[in-house]
């Protein structure tokens, strides 16, 4: 198992894994998860990471049919301006390859913001930790669990 899993687990939320065949020649891990899921887009979100005024690092949940809009981002988080983290950055912060970042059982616990159309869901599909492996659970658990927010952050 992954720590996404392990920590959902012992969290005691409800949720189930879903894993299907990665082909490591994908362009989008997230357009491929929810062809393989047979979900929509909208209801499969990718976990980014970024840099806020260079000092701090921070986690954005997006749906993966959209993009992170790095202006709301910053204004979300009281920050001057957001920039994408670095890629070395995002593996050391979340212990998880690109590809496979999980926005739950990281390494360091980051900021996050779940972007507000998470609630239009009853459930929504995250990734659980690596490549070809999703979790899907209610939204409202998945921002009890990160304490996080709902805000719009995407365009």
């Amino acid at each position: 198992m992954t720590p996404a899993i392990d920590f959902t687990r012992k969290s005691q939320v409800s949720f189930k894994v879903h894993e299907y065949s990665h082909e490591p020649a994908s362009e989008s891990y997230g357009h491929e998860a929810a062809e393989k899921l047979g979900v929509p887009e909208e209801q499969v979100f990718k976990t980014l990471v970024v840099s806020l005024d260079g000092k701090e690092l921070a986690v954005a949940i997006i749906p993966v049919s959209l993009m992170l809009s790095l202006k709301l981002m910053a204004k979300a988080l009281k920050a001057k301006k957001a920039t994408m983290a670095v890629k070395s950055d995002v593996e050391r912060a979340t212990g998880y390859v690109l590809g496979g970042v999980s926005p739950l059982g990281q390494k360091k616990r980051l900021r996050t913001v779940i972007d507000a159309s998470a609630r239009d869901h009853s459930s929504i599909f995250i990734s659980a930790g690596r490549r070809g492996l999703d979790m899907e659970l209610n939204p409202e658990d998945l921002r009890t669990l990160l304490k996080a927010e709902f805000i719009e952050i995407s365009q």
